[in-house]
């Protein structure tokens, strides 16, 4: 059973950073792609950033030049590195493992259950 276990959201003031932590289990991580993903009250799942098995990564165009997917298969873990972040970055960020995935969130297969941002201006 594949599960997707997201940490590292909190509190933070506009300007701070955090690091998103999605450890993954029953899955073999360097066959996937895995995405970050993000969720405001009231608004649609909007893609972040994703790094597919190449090595390959998208950004959005908000998280272009402030944050930073990385993956460390051998941990089984994916991070989501966010600078300079805003109020508007506020959202559940989620963590996604897909096959050949890229910025559609239907492309991918597993999700976790989310971790809370919240940018104080």
């Amino acid at each position: 059973q594949v599960q997707l276990v997201e940490s590292g959201g909190g509190l933070v003031q506009a300007g701070g950073s955090l690091r998103l932590s999605c450890i993954s289990s029953g899955l073999t991580p360097n066959r996937y792609s895995m995405g970050w993903f993000r969720q405001a009250s009231g608004q649609e799942r909007e893609f972040v950033a994703s790094i597919r098995s190449s090595g390959f990564i998208e950004y959005s165009d908000s998280a272009k030049g402030r944050f930073a997917i990385s993956r460390d298969n051998a941990a089984n873990t994916c991070y989501l590195q966010m600078f300079s972040l805003k109020p508007e970055d506020t959202a559940v960020y989620y963590c996604a493992a897909g096959w050949a995935a890229g910025t559609d969130p239907h492309e991918y297969d597993h999700w976790g259950q989310g971790t809370q941002v919240t940018v104080s201006s």
